[in-house]
């Protein structure tokens, strides 16, 4: 298999302030920071890299949250990373990210915030299951993918922030 890309922490000021701009200031930070873990694949023929919560994450039914993994990923040009929930955690929860599969290009690296990757997730449990992932669990999956483009694309824009930004 041919190596493409490599995950990286995002830097302490980076994950502390877009973890205090959803969960409030948090006394043990160094902790949580200190706690994240670089996704892994399971097994040597598994596709996808499993992220890792940084701290325990709870979700009631229809409840959503943005979760600041802190971890950005560095790529070889014509690829991306896809993103997508964990099988089990989509069978038992039906968690979903909320806009269905995550997109990180490879320029998102080099954006103002990192390149910090950030899922919103929901728990759209219709059976009333209440949804816990505990630090260190295991909770969403991204896929390295080849793209093509077309012969007369003549994108030469330069980004420079996370969600939407690109369309600004």
């Amino acid at each position: 298999m041919r190596k493409i890309g490599k995950f990286h922490k995002v830097s302490f000021e980076r994950f502390q302030k877009d973890w205090e701009k959803i969960f409030g200031r948090e006394d043990h930070m160094e902790e949580i920071y200190q706690g994240i873990r670089l996704p892994l694949r399971a097994t040597a023929l598994s596709a996808g890299y499993d992220f890792y919560a940084p701290a325990e994450i709870s979700l009631k039914p229809g409840e959503s949250v943005m979760i600041p993994t802190g971890i950005r990923v560095e790529m070889e040009e014509g690829w991306v990373l896809t993103c997508y929930p964990r099988s089990g955690l989509g069978i038992r929860y039906r968690m979903q990210l909320d806009n269905t599969v995550g997109i990180i290009d490879g320029d998102y690296f080099y954006a103002d915030n990192e390149g910090h990757i950030q899922a919103k997730m929901t728990n759209c449990s219709q059976e009333g299951r209440c949804l816990s992932i505990p630090a260190g669990g295991g909770f969403m999956q991204g896929i390295f993918l080849p793209f093509g483009i077309t012969e007369d694309d003549q994108a030469s824009g330069r980004r420079t922030g996370g969600f939407g930004s690109t369309g600004m």
